[in-house]
């Protein structure tokens, strides 16, 4: 269909269960009727890091299994590399994506032609942090203020400034380091308050054991802050 905007999503996904298998179902089914396909087209990439559900597809999808060890940049970088349009939209899998999202994401796009990079409304979490629904845009690089890590909406062309995320980050810190990023560099982000995909707080993460927690949190926030020290001193990281 002509005149279709054209979004990569790429989700990651750790299904070792039935149980998180459906979180993946779950936020899939809510992309797929979230939009208007005669309008806004999707192509979404999953990176299943469960090897033993190769060769299944997730409907509607590109379900790739990287040969590569974990890491929450290098399978979004590896997803990243498989796609090709302007837009491009990370995320985690525990999330549900209400109607029109894309569309009011794009509206400020539009609305704002120096804006490169933007989270929608979570409409569980927001509101506890002080932002009203369908009150404007909000810009700023504080984490899970401005910045969604569970979700995050960017021009294809940020990523020529950026370069590759930054895959010293496994899991945590990933998303400190991609507002630090954009900070430095003058890319302008914004909380979109009338898009709303809500997080359903790290369901995936919240299977894994304490132990396992530990170990892939251990050398981020030391690498984190020293990265970022070097550039900003003392008070940078985002709260």
């Amino acid at each position: 269909m002509e005149g279709r905007t054209e979004i990569d999503i790429i989700i990651l996904s750790y299904a070792k269960n039935e149980e998180l298998q459906l979180i993946t179902q779950h936020c899939l089914s809510s992309l797929m009727i979230s939009e208007d396909e005669t309008k806004i087209k999707f192509n979404v990439i999953v990176m299943e890091s469960e090897k033993s559900l190769a060769p299944f597809q997730y409907e509607q999808t590109e379900t790739i299994y990287p040969e590569e060890e974990f890491g929450y940049h290098r399978f979004m970088n590896l997803g990243i590399a498989n796609s090709s349009s302007k837009y491009i939209c990370l995320c985690n899998n525990d999330i549900r994506f209400h109607p029109k999202w894309a569309t009011e994401l794009l509206k400020a796009f539009s609305r704002y032609h120096d804006l490169s990079s933007v989270s929608p409304f979570c409409s569980r979490h927001h509101p506890k942090m002080g932002f009203e629904y369908n009150n404007g845009i909000y810009e700023g690089y504080r984490i899970r203020y401005e910045v969604a890590g569970w979700c995050l909406f960017l021009k294809r062309d940020v990523l020529r400034i950026t370069g590759k995320l930054d895959e010293n980050y496994q899991f945590w810190c990933a998303d400190n380091d991609y507002a630090n990023t954009l900070d430095v560099l003058g890319i302008r982000h914004a909380l979109v308050s009338s898009s709303v995909v809500d997080h359903l707080e790290n369901r995936t993460i919240d299977m894994r054991t304490d132990d396992h927690n530990r170990a892939i949190t251990s050398n981020e926030f030391f690498y984190l802050e020293k990265k970022w020290n070097m550039r900003l001193g003392g008070g940078w990281v985002c709260a």
